[in-house]
């Protein structure tokens, strides 16, 4: 275990919120047929994790070590066992963390080539590239530029974009989302991809990994608003920096260069091949569409990369299950936050991260407290805190890619991720639709409290790819998310309206800003509806033999299926 000094933590609130947390443990010892969900430890918990003290939980940052600390103290006093690597509490995540930099004073750009005219493509203006490759330098010679339409290679579909095309040492560029995104209701495509309910095909991490599976020396997507469901200042906000977790030798090497091309410059390098960028949408969401080279253009860079190896840590623990302990239930939340900022026009530099996501590591730790103190469940149940949730999935990505505890033996994950804190709701928000029968259990906990179970308002978003539990999903373990953005609740006061009203003003003021921060004015009673819902379903798929299944629409069952002799043997 790592050692702190907690001296700077010790004021008189802390101790104060402390003595709450413990004597409401020591109370629910007593009595653990009632123990609850308790709103005022939820407020408390992130009361200090995003208190400054904390220097909003940047990984390997000077808050990671107290973070850490921190979630291990309250596992130890709820009497779970360390489930982390060699007996302790954390599984190590070392981070390749990377910038980009110009070999002069020049912004970087990459030079375009098409018969004798070059054209820069400036970073920030008309590209976002990054590496998430470990080097130093990254330097591209006159590579062939080849469209591959939307990239996607779904053979339960019959879609295959890439044909015979060899992309190795050559410039891949992909539009976004899927092929039936803008598709009129009259095209052969339409409804093929899950219309406007993005599919992982959509997601511009699966187009990078199909780069790499085909060896591409690089990979960009072109953007634009609706397709991506965010604008350019988004794709465009961190130029040149990136994150990755250490890959084996032996593993697939990443694209060299990976990210955005405006949709200006795209349609600006198509006329440059005597092409329309318009049209070429229109031929991709066809079929018969095959990946072709742009004939005369090439694309070179020298660039500069500032490497460094950033340690960061998950953190594990254990309830051990009393006859059926390797079948495990997975609670998780993400513990990490943006660290240390710019100042904001309070003089605030610390974005603490409150509502994203210590309200979700609050929730995993009460259902941690709650199932500790009544009967031991007959199936294991991990509760995690993952690191580096913000900088790609990549504490989950590196659990599920060396896990602790087998995946084909894991009976679902559950995730938290942002509650909302404007008060209680008529329905819950369902992130994803189609994955598994976990879907089911939700309505059926949804309805014991009177809710009704209402989807995502802005599916073609695929917001369900964009969390945690997604490395987990995509191994084939069912899963469920809460996500208090993923549309407005039908809040007890206000309706809809105040729901949408919750989030617009969240995710537009405060979200991975320094405004989310912790409030004493928080109603947290929508919360624990949410957490209380994840406890019923947790309960009893952890005393009963149940498995829940992937449905036939979900892009992960087959993966699922392949280790399905492992599960009925057990």
């Amino acid at each position: 275990m790592l050692t702190v000094n907690f001296s700077r933590l010790l004021t008189q609130p802390f101790i104060a919120g402390l003595l709450v947390l413990l004597s409401g443990c020591q109370e629910n010892q007593d009595d653990a047929a009632t123990a609850q969900i308790d709103a005022a430890q939820l407020s408390e918990t992130v009361r200090i994790l995003a208190s400054d003290e904390f220097y909003g939980r940047a990984p390997g940052g000077p808050g990671e070590a107290l973070t850490v600390n921190y979630l291990i103290e309250r596992f130890t006093e709820l009497g779970l066992e360390p489930a982390g690597e060699r007996g302790g509490w954390t599984q190590s995540v070392p981070l390749i963390h990377t910038q980009i930099s110009a070999p002069t004073d020049n912004t970087p750009t990459l030079r375009i080539d098409a018969d004798g005219a070059t054209v820069n493509l400036i970073q920030g203006t008309d590209v976002e590239f990054s590496t998430t490759r470990p080097v130093t330098q990254a330097v591209i010679v006159n590579a062939p530029i080849v469209f591959v339409g939307h990239g996607a290679f779904a053979p339960e579909r019959n879609w295959d974009d890439f044909s015979d095309i060899d992309l190795r040492g050559k410039l891949a560029i992909f539009l976004v989302n899927d092929p039936d995104f803008a598709a009129r209701e009259d095209e052969a495509v339409a409804g093929r991809f899950g219309g406007k309910r993005m599919t992982y095909y959509g997601r511009w991490t699966y187009k990078f990994e199909e780069a790499a599976r085909r060896g591409a020396l690089a990979a960009l997507v072109v953007h634009d608003d609706a397709g991506a469901g965010y604008g350019w200042n988004v794709a465009s906000s961190s130029p040149g920096e990136n994150y990755s977790i250490e890959r084996p030798a032996d593993g697939i090497e990443p694209p060299l260069l990976q990210g955005w091309i405006h949709n200006d410059a795209a349609s600006e390098l198509f006329t440059l091949a005597g092409l329309s960028l318009e049209e070429q949408r229109r031929l991709a969401r066809d079929d018969a569409f095959q990946a072709f080279e742009l004939e005369g253009i090439t694309v070179s860079t020298t660039l500069e990369v500032e490497m460094e190896v950033v340690q960061s840590q998950n953190v594990l623990a254990r309830l051990k299950g009393s006859s059926r302990p390797e079948e495990t239930i997975m609670v998780s939340g993400h513990w990490d936050a943006y660290g240390i900022g710019e100042p904001d026009s309070l003089g605030r530099t610390v974005r603490p991260g409150a509502n994203d996501d210590a309200l979700g590591i609050a929730g995993v730790i009460e259902l941690a407290r709650v199932l500790s103190t009544a009967e031991q469940p007959e199936r294991s149940v991990i509760f995690a805190a993952w690191t580096a949730e913000e900088s790609g999935l990549l504490g989950s990505e590196a659990y599920a890619s060396q896990p602790l505890f087998p995946l084909e033996t894991t009976v679902a994950n559950f995730t938290l991720d942002i509650l909302q804190t404007a008060g209680p709701a008529r329905d819950v928000i369902q992130v994803g639709e189609g994955q598994s029968e976990l879907e089911q259990e939700l309505v059926r906990a949804a309805s014991l409290q009177e809710r009704t179970v209402t989807p995502e308002n802005l599916p073609e978003n695929g917001l369900f790819f964009r969390a945690d539990h997604f490395s987990l999903a995509r191994r084939g373990v069912p899963v469920l998310l809460l996500m208090g953005i993923a549309g407005g609740a039908d809040l007890l006061e206000g309706g809809r309206a105040a729901g949408d009203k919750w989030i617009a003003d969240y995710t537009g003021n405060c979200y991975h800003q320094t405004c989310d921060a912790w409030s004493p004015d928080w109603d947290l009673r929508g919360a624990v509806q949410d957490i209380e819902l994840f406890l019923s379903i947790i309960t009893d798929l952890a005393n009963s033999s149940r498995w829940p299944e992937l449905l036939p629409s979900s892009e992960f069952k087959s993966i699922r299926d392949k280790s399905r002799h492992l599960r009925s043997s057990l």
